[in-house]
């Protein structure tokens, strides 16, 4: 057995601890089981995606949507909502 201490937001800690008591897990035991899986299958086991607003190139366009507006370039109109069909 080996000792890994690492440090975490206690809001993160605490509302962790909440849920997997509720599974009737510890803390140890759910990173253990992380763990094992990620040794086994060398990869994380979950998906991680970034929020595709914050990408370069979407932050890029807001930027220069912006810098049009405060030029003059652009203008802002108001429209009527479109509804789309479900």
């Amino acid at each position: 057995m080996t000792q890994i201490n690492f440090r975490i937001d206690e809001t993160v800690k605490n509302n962790a601890e909440k849920a997997l008591k509720s599974m009737g897990l510890t803390m140890s035991s759910a990173i253990t089981m992380f763990l094992v899986k990620v040794g086994r299958e060398q990869r994380i086991p979950f998906e991680i995606t970034a929020d595709p607003f914050y990408s370069r190139a979407n932050t890029e366009e807001l930027e220069r949507r912006i810098a049009d507006l405060k030029s003059g370039k652009s203008v802002l109109e108001e429209h009527e909502i479109i509804e789309a069909d479900q």
